[in-house]
C-alpha cells in the first residue's frame, strides 16, 4: 500500500472496528478480540508511515471539496504523526485495561463503550491527520459528540448532568469562538490549510491577529484552559477507561494538539512572537499552571485530583506553544506524549483500587502498598514523570520548557514551573507515601495481595514502563518535533 492509501485507512480502521464491535455484541469474546485486534491494526498502520515522514514526505488525500479551494483532506506530517502514534499505542493499552475493568464491573452495557470508544479513536485519527482548519474542527465536533455517550455512560442523574456540563462547555467554546476564528481566517488568508510558517503573515494588522489568535486559544475549549476547564472535573463521573481517554488518549490532547497546530501552521513562529496578546494568554497558562494544583491539593477523591492535576500539566503544553520558539515547541510537543503515559497510568491506578478495594479517597489509601504493591509502584512511577523528575520521560519535556522560557526571556513563566514542580510533588507523592509507609486501619483485613484483574495490571505496568522508557529513549520524539522546526538542533549537536 502507498502512504496515501494508508493515510485513509487510519481514521477508516477504528470506523469498521466501531461496526464489527456492535455487530459481536452477543459474544464478549469476539466483541473484546475485535476491539484488540481493531487497536493494533491502527497502531501498525501508524507506525508504517514513520519512515515516510521522517524522509520529507507528507502522504494526503482529499475527502470532499465543498467549496473551490477549501476541502476536507488528510495530510500527515510530523506533529501529526506524533499524536496519532501516542493515541493509537495507548488505545491498545486501554483496551486491556478496559477488559479487566468493565468485566470486574459486571457492566451491563459494555458493547455501547467499545464501540463509542472506537468512533471516538477515529475522530482523534481525524484530528491528527487533518490537513486543514476545517477537517480537523470536523473531526474534533465529532470527537465531542462521540465521547459524550462514554461520559454519561452510568446513566445516572450525576452522569446526565455532567454530560451536559460537557457538551454546554466543549460545543460552545468551539461554535462561539473557535468557529468563528476559522471563519475569520478563511476571510483573511483566502485559505485553511496547514502550512509551515503560517498564513496570517501581512494579512492583517498585529492587533487583529492578537484578537484572532485569542479566540484560536480560548475557543479550543479541550485544551482546559481557566476558565474554560470545568468540563474536566465534571466528567470523571465516567468510568475509568473512559477518564483515561478523556485525559491521555484523546480529547484533552486533542484540545492542547489543535492549539499547538494553529501555533506553528495557522500562524506562524516569527507572527505569533511579535503579538501583543501572546503575553497576556502566556500568563493565562501560568495561572492554570498554578490554580490547578493548587486547587488538587485540597481534593480528597483520587479521580478529582488527578483531573485538576490535568487542568494544570496541559497548560504546559499551551505555555510552549506560546513562547513561540523552538525549545518551547519542541517542549510542548514532547509533554503531549509524556503526560499521556504518565497521567494514564495514575487513571489506571486509581481504576485498579477502585475494581479491587472499592476506595476512591486519597484518605483512604494507608497501607495499601502491602496489598497492591504492583499499583503501588505503578503510581510512584505514573506520579514521578507527572512531576518530571528522572528517570521518567516527563522530565525531558519540562527541561525543554524551561529552556524555551529562557530563550524566550521569560524568568518568572520559568518560576511558575519550578513552582508548579513542588506543588506537583506536594499532591501526587503523598499518595504512595501513605501507601507504603501507613498502616491500614484494618491491618486483619488486608493481609495478603489483592490485585486488580490482570488485564488491568497488565496495562498499568505496560504504561508504567513506557514512562521508563521515554525517559531512555526520546529520541524519536526529538527527531519528529525537530522535522517541522528549521532551527531545531540536530541530535548530533543536542
Amino acid at each position: 500500500m502507498t502512504p496515501d492509501t494508508i493515510v485513509l485507512l487510519v481514521p477508516l480502521v477504528p470506523l469498521v472496528g466501531a461496526i464489527l464491535i456492535g455487530l459481536s455484541h452477543r459474544h464478549p469474546n469476539i466483541r473484546e478480540a475485535v476491539t484488540l485486534i481493531t487497536a493494533v491494526l491502527l497502531f501498525s498502520l501508524v507506525v508504517s508511515l514513520l519512515p515516510a515522514v521522517l524522509s520529507g514526505a507528507r502522504p494526503a488525500v482529499v475527502l470532499a471539496t465543498p467549496l473551490p479551494g477549501l476541502s476536507i483532506a488528510l495530510e500527515l506530517e510530523p506533529l501529526g504523526l506524533l499524536f496519532a502514534l501516542t493515541s493509537s499505542f495507548l488505545w491498545i493499552v486501554t483496551s486491556i485495561y478496559s477488559i479487566g475493568y468493565m468485566r470486574g464491573h459486571h457492566d451491563r452495557h459494555q458493547t455501547r463503550f467499545y464501540t463509542y470508544f472506537a468512533i471516538a479513536l477515529a475522530s482523534t485519527m481525524g484530528v491528527a491527520l487533518a490537513a486543514n482548519m476545517l477537517t480537523l474542527f470536523v473531526f474534533y465536533e465529532v470527537l465531542t459528540l462521540s465521547t459524550y455517550p462514554l461520559v454519561t455512560h452510568l446513566g445516572t442523574q450525576g452522569a446526565r448532568r455532567a454530560g451536559r456540563v460537557y457538551l454546554g462547555f466543549l460545543l460552545g467554546t468551539s461554535i462561539g469562538l473557535q468557529l468563528l476564528a476559522i471563519i475569520w481566517t478563511w476571510l483573511l488568508a483566502g485559505t485553511l490549510d496547514f502550512t509551515l510558517g503560517g498564513v496570517l503573515e501581512g494579512k492583517a494588522s498585529p492587533p487583529v491577529i492578537g484578537l484572532l489568535f485569542v479566540l484560536y486559544v480560548l475557543g479550543i475549549g479541550k485544551a482546559a484552559l481557566m476558565p474554560f476547564h470545568r468540563w474536566l472535573p465534571a466528567a470523571m463521573v465516567a468510568p475509568t477507561p473512559v477518564s483515561a481517554l478523556l485525559h491521555a488518549v484523546a480529547v484533552v490532547k486533542a484540545g492542547v494538539f489543535t492549539i499547538l497546530k494553529v501555533s506553528v501552521y495557522v500562524f506562524g513562529l516569527d507572527v505569533l512572537s511579535n503579538l501583543g496578546t501572546r503575553q497576556w494568554l502566556m500568563y493565562l497558562a501560568g495561572v492554570t499552571i498554578l490554580v490547578g494544583s493548587l486547587v488538587a491539593m485540597r481534593q480528597d477523591n483520587l479521580k478529582a485530583r488527578l483531573a485538576y492535576s490535568t487542568i494544570s500539566q496541559l497548560s504546559y503544553v499551551i505555555l510552549g506553544a506560546l513562547l513561540a520558539n523552538t525549545w518551547g515547541v519542541v517542549g510542548s510537543g514532547m509533554h503531549i506524549t509524556m503526560h499521556a503515559f504518565g497521567k494514564i497510568t495514575l487513571f489506571f491506578c486509581a481504576g485498579a483500587i477502585a475494581v479491587a478495594t472499592h476506595k476512591t479517597e486519597v484518605s483512604q489509601m494507608d497501607g495499601l502498598g502491602k496489598t497492591m504493591p504492583i499499583t503501588m509502584v505503578a503510581f510512584l512511577i505514573g506520579s514521578l514523570s507527572v512531576i518530571g523528575l528522572p528517570p521518567m520521560g516527563g522530565m525531558w519535556s519540562k527541561w525543554y520548557l524551561a529552556l524555551g522560557t529562557l530563550e524566550a526571556g521569560q524568568v518568572l513563566l520559568l518560576a511558575i514551573l519550578l513552582l508548579s514542580a513542588l506543588l506537583n510533588v506536594a499532591y501526587l507523592l503523598p499518595i504512595p507515601v501513605r501507601a507504603f509507609f501507613k498502616d491500614p486501619p484494618q491491618p486483619e483485613a488486608s493481609t495478603g495481595m489483592k490485585e486488580a484483574p490482570l488485564p488491568c495490571v497488565i496495562a498499568l505496568v505496560i504504561t508504567s514502563l513506557g514512562c521508563l522508557l521515554l525517559f531512555v529513549w526520546p529520541e524519536p520524539i526529538y527527531e519528529l518535533l525537530c522535522a517541522v522546526l528549521p532551527t531545531c538542533p540536530g541530535l548530533e549537536a543536542r
